[in-house]
């Protein structure tokens, strides 16, 4: 993690605030923070804490983790993992488990090329092999595999997916 440099942040939120023609009152009524500790931050007098820091960046309308950058609370490959992961679930053209089977892509060619994917990563990793069967069926044609069928080579699913098996049935 980056060491806090406020005095880098607070001239940076100076400059957002005026970019939105917004007085330093106006902001502070619409981030529920106090005129005086806005002035502080601007000031580079005060470390605010990432709360602070997302109220101001959603009143602004900028990043907040492009913020948690400047006041080195993120690293910059971490904010560039996330936004890009922020904007693919805000895709309303693609469905929430297309969204999850290319978060789950996105992971493993991050893992391929030496980086680990993000801790809230973990769960979309679970999501069910109904995902890995959609991954494998849309990689390459963008078809939409049907449940219970043979999606992929690696992938079968309905009751009969263990008979390829070698095993007693009656272990």
């Amino acid at each position: 993690m980056a060491s806090l440099n406020v005095g880098n942040l607070g001239e940076y939120l100076r400059e957002q605030r005026r970019a939105a023609q917004l007085s330093l009152r106006q902001l502070a009524d619409a981030t529920g923070v106090s005129n005086p500790y806005l002035s502080q931050i601007e000031r580079g007098l005060r470390k605010p804490s990432a709360d602070v820091l997302q109220q101001v960046a959603k009143a602004l309308r900028i990043s907040a983790e492009t913020l948690y950058v400047r006041a080195g609370i993120l690293d910059e490959r971490e904010r560039e993992e996330l936004e890009t992961r922020a904007v693919i679930l805000a895709d309303p053209s693609i469905n929430e488990r297309q969204k999850s089977v290319l978060l789950q892509i996105y992971d493993s060619f991050r893992r391929e090329n030496g980086y680990a994917p993000a801790p809230d990563t973990e769960a979309d990793a679970e999501v069910g092999s109904d995902t890995k069967a959609g991954a494998d069926a849309e990689a390459g044609s963008g078809a939409e595999a049907e449940p219970g069928t043979h999606a992929g080579p690696h992938v079968q699913a309905g009751p009969d997916a263990d008979a390829g098996k070698d095993h007693d049935p009656h272990s």
